[in-house]
């Protein structure tokens, strides 16, 4: 399917030499000044930050308790211990946030999305994804629990407020707008404010940093693909998704807000056609659960879209592409470099 012709203009910016630095690293070769990848100049690629853990804020605060909030659903929750945290949510952000603001030695248990090296050994407490398990979480025995509403079932979260447990909720927002409010709100129940407002400075300049690193010029179209093979379920990603904020960060344009899709859509064949997508974003256990790439362009649609022809396909690790926590700039930076691996930098 044909698109307007998009003048492209002379890239310029901060990634020029990170650029070329991937591409040799990689092995991928500049596509000749086209401005588009290339199935001969390199395909797949996988997106990695340099560092996987979390910084935390140094010192570590010492908390000012008890805390009073507002939580989420309305209700005031008192917070008088911090001992024993237990971050919960389906994108791994309030374990992110709760070691960004220096208590991870504090937290005692994980959801699945919380991957990265300094919290890994902690046990998991949803074993459905994004369901408590109150047996989990009560033999654990935790001071406080925080919690956004993507998490469930409600009964359990009622049973853990009645076992004198308190429970903050937070407002679940996958978006790189709405990491400080997580930030500042996390922060006020555990009674750290001041080192929540470091981090929210912090992550704001980094994530700022990395915005401003996209190369002008020709914006690539970008689906996001959310793929569990094993489980037959392929979706595409659109306004809202999450994705998308991680794609416009990048400079690129996301291509299932641009076909007019919002959330997760199921993948047609005749819907990722039209969304001709340059590149595809996915998730590495979700490409994996496919077969890999071979596997992937032999999903209907994708070998006819530009990105399926050349190859083009861009993974990241599950527990870092769509957290939206501290990590944020990371995050931003190695998926510009992923990206634009292909481009020509000069």
């Amino acid at each position: 399917m044909s698109r307007p012709h998009r003048p492209r203009r002379p890239r310029r910016g901060p990634l020029i030499a990170l650029l070329a630095a991937t591409m040799a690293a990689t092995g991928c070769a500049a596509p000749g000044g086209s401005g588009t990848p290339s199935a001969a100049g390199c395909g797949p690629v996988t997106a990695t930050v340099d560092d996987a853990d979390v910084d935390p804020i140094r010192p570590a605060p010492a908390p000012a308790l008890p805390a009073t909030v507002r939580s989420g659903d309305g209700a005031t929750v008192t917070v008088d211990d911090v001992s024993r945290i237990l971050p919960v949510n389906l994108h791994g952000s309030i374990a992110e946030i709760v070691f960004g603001l220096g208590l991870g030695g504090n937290v005692i248990g994980r959801d699945t999305s919380t991957t990265f090296p300094a919290a890994a050994h902690l046990p998991v407490v949803t074993p459905g994804g994004h369901d408590l398990s109150a047996e989990a979480v009560l033999d654990l025995d935790p001071s406080v629990v925080l919690v956004d509403d993507g998490v469930g079932p409600p009964e359990v979260l009622r049973q853990l407020g009645a076992a004198g447990i308190p429970v903050v909720r937070v407002r679940a927002e996958p978006t790189l707008d709405g990491v400080p409010a997580h930030i500042r709100a996390i922060a006020a129940a555990l009674g750290v404010p001041e080192a929540g407002e470091r981090l929210v400075t912090r992550v704001q300049s980094e994530t700022a940093d990395a915005r401003r690193a996209a190369p002008a010029g020709r914006a690539p179209r970008i689906a996001f693909l959310y793929l569990r093979g094993t489980a037959g379920v392929y979706l595409i990603g659109g306004r809202g998704a999450g994705s998308d904020a991680m794609i416009e960060a990048i400079g690129g344009v996301d291509a299932g807000s641009a076909a007019g899709l919002s959330k997760f859509r199921p993948l047609t064949s005749e819907g990722l056609i039209n969304a001709a997508p340059d590149v595809i974003l996915v998730m590495s256990a979700g490409l994996a659960s496919v077969g890999g790439v071979d596997g992937l362009v032999k999903l209907p649609g994708v070998a006819q879209t530009p990105a399926g022809a050349n190859r083009r396909v861009v993974d990241m690790a599950d527990g870092t592409l769509l957290t939206f926590g501290v990590r944020s700039g990371r995050v931003v930076q190695a998926l510009a470099r992923a990206v634009y691996s292909c481009e020509d930098p000069s």
